[in-house]
């Protein structure tokens, strides 16, 4: 069958077996049995023991789950249930963030039903629109939303003004948030198209999730449930895959080079091991706590933990988490590939600039919300225009008092709301009330003007406005500063040239407005239309969907943060254009890439890569730039409010929806919601994200360094032929108890001031950069060799093995204390970060010192872990070889500062 939209209305009434006089019940419901219900299958809120579950799905799990498996089967019970212990406490905090989250989210959507006007059995009634199916006849009214994907009709019914509607071309629905166009579509039910004619210049067709702004119409239902345009983007969303966030393509990578270093370290030890005479069971015993030694076993925690804050504190920045690792890849982000309507722009026609014969263009602050203020005293020199425009008017606009304060409400179109908010913009507003209307001429696409005629003291007033070329035709005079002038031919090439074309070529809808004054004695539409000559020309306005004020600098603050921005809409490219050069996004015009452009190349990766706007694209274009980019090689944020966003929310490595504006399925698709819609937020979430992966690298540092120091004591231990200077449950004990509270309260480190100065880190910049790795390796080799040859030292002065443990692990614990200090910045020193800045960390070191020496006294726990309590004098000692680590990583960042050396890693260049 060929699309609706390119049919007669005959054979489209004909393919679907239905009439004028809509379907019987028994017919809807036959119907009903074999299409279904005119809805989308809702994604189910996952349980909590399924997000319990998805906590163990990470590849460093998978290594402590063997290393686990290990122990069990060699009957190390301790080593076993210390592992368990951390995977579930790593679950169980991973679970509560995000069912919380989760449940953050849905108290977004709307519950409401949607309800709509359909004729069964002859009769008018309203219904479910779930309850609608092919064929059915409803009305559209405006207010009410699009029920589902329909082909307009203009039928001879009793009230035939319903007809008449559609024929005039009255019908304006808001198409925005599946189309991106920010101004109400004029529809027209007699027009045909062709098949491969763009979804947002098809107008003779109404698609669901779309809603009527003004006008009446019939209908035909065409298509419903997954079979809508709607239904086709939620159904391609089953089969898009989602990109990998960046933090588990890092994670993968730092358990991929553990898991082969263990593996090697593990082959190179049994060799030495075997050489001299151990047998198999005692090469096993060692791996388990090579093992141990090896594994971060507490990064698991300290990851979750880390992007647990960091969610918080974007909740509290207006940005809601629904999956964890979308914390970490907002702040890996090369690229931002962003609506415009209602993202950008905040989805409002406003008035911002006004135009008169010889008068200086009056230009306004344009917030698009229905707020007058403040008020322009410039406006009163043009109180006649805006006059024209409040009477030439059916919308309407009244203040009230709410909770924070005076609210503004406004109903009608859009249009006509702009207009009667630049009237309350004067110091004394227009008394419009005064005037009593007696007859109008309604805004008819084909005339490309609207009239009205008003009554006030014995005399009349003709207020026009409209399109600039009809309005002028009907002109024989012009307003000026000195009075009415007589319009010549070079007037009104002046008068297009200086005050419509600029407006024009920079985005603008322009409107022109001009007057009649007449005496008492008309009063029908015809009179009026018979007087719409020699009218006196007031002017024209510009009209455009307004930036958000934050809009502009977010985008200033995403480039000084090396974050390439892309606007990708529906829009008309002229408009798109127009907002991307008052953003600072673009300016030339071979930025501006459009849908039709991507259809027609051979090579549209070109045309992506060199695009900074995306103008009138479609749902399935929106995906392939995305896709595009993911390929050249970016880390891609997106961010939407329509359903027609959703595909490229889901591809996305984050997805980014609006709260208040966003569709549910904007939502359900998205990492991260916005609840103020606010693009700033976004802004805000990036320096979040970058904190939260600061944090993680401290983490990390901190982790790998006492680990790689425990190999070093372990392969000392070996080559001297010394015994092992900790047991399994020692180094247990450290990395998961002593390490594990220290590691936890990093993850609270605040931000450093300068996150958004940083370029984003490269996609292929691994988790072990140069820096990283300078200062694993120093860190290691102190604290390894130090604690290694006090061990030897203790042995050689006659102290037992066991005491002599006993003071190397305290010597560990203290060494990871100062280590803390160390990890809380790359590049500044710790001697000038204040410890009071992190009171987690203040209490997480003076826990784990604290835990350990409880540790000393605690029957069973000491025994277990074979420590006894040491006196003031050794601690005091130990004291003095566990700040030989601060003393060598300071000297390390002197080094590098002197050299102008920077950690941060270079932005990719597309």
């Amino acid at each position: 069958m060929r699309s609706p939209h390119a049919e007669s209305l005959a054979k489209v009434f004909s393919k679907l077996m239905t009439s004028e006089q809509g379907l019987t019940s028994a017919e809807a419901q036959a119907r009903r049995r074999v299409y279904g219900l005119n809805r989308l299958p809702t994604q189910e809120a996952p349980s909590f023991l399924r997000i319990f579950a998805r906590q163990f799905l990470n590849p460093l799990i998978y290594v402590l789950l063997a290393a686990g498996a290990i122990a069990l089967a060699l009957d190390d019970l301790s080593d076993a249930l210390f592992i368990g212990l951390i995977l579930i406490v790593n679950a169980i905090v991973g679970s509560i963030q995000e069912f919380g989250a989760e449940k953050s989210a849905r108290a977004l959507q709307s519950l409401a039903r949607t309800k709509c006007l359909c004729v069964r059995d002859s009769q008018e009634i309203e219904i479910d629109a779930e309850d609608l199916v092919p064929g059915d006849l409803v009305r559209l009214e405006s207010g009410r939303k699009v029920p589902a994907d329909l082909r307009l009709v203009a039928l001879p019914r009793a009230d035939s003004h319903l007809a008449q509607a559609v024929s005039k071309f009255e019908l304006h629905i808001d198409e925005s948030l599946l189309t991106g166009e920010s101004l109400p579509v004029q529809k027209n039910a007699h027009q045909l198209f062709d098949e491969s004619t763009a979804l947002g210049d098809r107008l003779n067709m109404a698609y669901a999730g779309s809603v009527v702004t003004k006008g009446r119409a019939d209908a035909i239902v065409v298509a419903t449930g997954l079979q809508t345009q709607l239904g086709h983007i939620a159904h391609s969303l089953k089969h898009e895959a989602s990109a990998p966030p960046p933090l588990v393509l890092r994670m993968q990578k730092l358990t991929q080079k553990i898991s082969w270093s263990l593996v090697i370290v593990c082959l190179a030890m049994a060799a030495i091991l075997l050489t001299r005479g151990q047998t198999w069971l005692d090469v096993l015993m060692f791996s388990v706590a090579l093992a141990v030694s090896a594994i971060p076993e507490g990064l698991p925690v300290a990851l979750t933990v880390a992007l647990s804050v960091a969610s918080r504190r974007m909740a509290k920045r207006n940005v809601i988490v629904r999956r964890l690792h979308a914390v970490e890849a907002l702040g890996s982000c090369t690229m931002i590939a962003t609506d415009k309507t209602g993202t950008l722009t905040v989805n409002q026609l406003s008035i911002t600039e006004v135009r008169a014969l010889d008068r200086t263009p009056v230009k306004l602050e344009g917030s698009g919300d229905l707020r007058p203020e403040p008020l322009e005293p410039k406006l009163d020199a043009l109180r006649e225009l805006i006059l024209t425009g409040a009477l030439c008017n059916e919308a309407q606009l009244k203040s009230q008092d709410g909770e924070k304060g005076r609210e503004w409400i406004g109903h009608g179109d859009a249009v006509d709301l702009a207009f009667l908010v630049l009237a309350h913009k004067l110091p004394e507003p227009c008394e419009t009330s005064a005037f009593q209307l007696l007859a109008s001429v309604p805004f008819e696409a084909e005339n490309q003007f609207a009239a009205t005629l008003h009554e006030r003291e014995q005399a009349q007033r003709i207020s026009v406005k409209g399109a600039l070329e009809k309005v002028l035709a009907m002109c024989g005079s012009a307003r000026s500063p000195s009075g009415p002038q007589i319009l010549t031919d070079a007037m009104r090439a002046q008068i297009i040239q200086s005050l419509a074309d600029p407006l024009a070529e920079s985005g603008h809808r322009v409107l022109a407005l001009a007057s009649k004054i007449l005496p008492a004695r008309h009063s029908t539409n015809e009179d009026l239309r018979s007087h719409l000559n020699e009218l006196c020309f007031e002017g024209v306005v510009g009209m455009m969907d307004p930036l958000r004020p934050e809009a502009k600098e977010a985008l200033r603050a995403c480039r000084e943060a090396g974050i390439q921005v892309a606007m990708v809409t529906g829009d008309h490219p002229k408009t798109a254009m127009a907002i991307a050069r008052q953003l600072g996004l673009a300016h030339e015009d071979a930025e501006c890439v459009t849908g039709q452009a991507l259809r027609n190349s051979a090579t549209p990766a070109e045309l992506i890569r060199q695009g900074r706007v995306f103008a009138r694209v479609e749902p399935t274009q929106k995906l392939q730039i995305v896709q595009h980019l993911l390929r050249d090689g970016h880390f891609v944020a997106v961010t939407g409010d329509g359903a027609n966003d959703a595909p490229a929310l889901k591809a996305a490595n984050v997805g980014i929806a609006m709260g208040k504006s966003g569709t549910d399925l904007a939502k359900e698709t998205a990492g991260l919601i916005l609840t103020d819609d606010r693009f700033a937020s976004i802004v805000a979430g990036i320096e979040e994200g970058r904190v939260a992966y600061a944090n993680i690298r401290k983490v990390v540092y901190l982790l790998i360094s006492t680990g790689a120091a425990e190999i070093i004591m372990f392969f000392y231990a070996i080559w001297a032929k010394t015994p092992l200077p900790l047991t399994a449950a020692q180094l247990l004990w450290l990395n998961l108890v002593t390490n594990g509270i220290q590691d936890a309260a990093l993850a609270f480190e605040p931000k450093e001031g300068d996150e958004l100065r940083r370029p984003p880190r490269s996609p292929q910049e691994p988790m072990f950069d140069r820096i990283m790795l300078e200062r694993i390796a120093l860190s290691a080799l102190v604290m390894g060799l130090v604690s290694s040859l006090f061990f030897e030292m203790q042995l050689h002065m006659g102290t037992s093995v066991e005491s002599a443990r006993n003071l190397t692990l305290l010597l560990m614990v203290l060494f990871e204390n100062f280590m803390i200090g160390n990890c809380r910045s790359e590049t500044r020193s710790a001697l000038k970060i204040s410890p009071f800045s992190n009171r987690f960390l203040i209490l997480g070191t003076l826990g784990a010192q604290l835990l350990h020496i409880a540790a000393l006294y605690t029957p069973g726990l000491r025994d277990l872990l074979q420590v006894e309590p040491v006196t003031l004098a050794q601690w005091g000692e130990l004291l003095g070889y566990a700040v030989s680590v601060v003393i060598v990583i300071e000297i390390h960042k002197y080094w590098r500062s002197s050299r102008r050396t920077s950690p941060a890693p270079s932005v990719i260049n597309t």
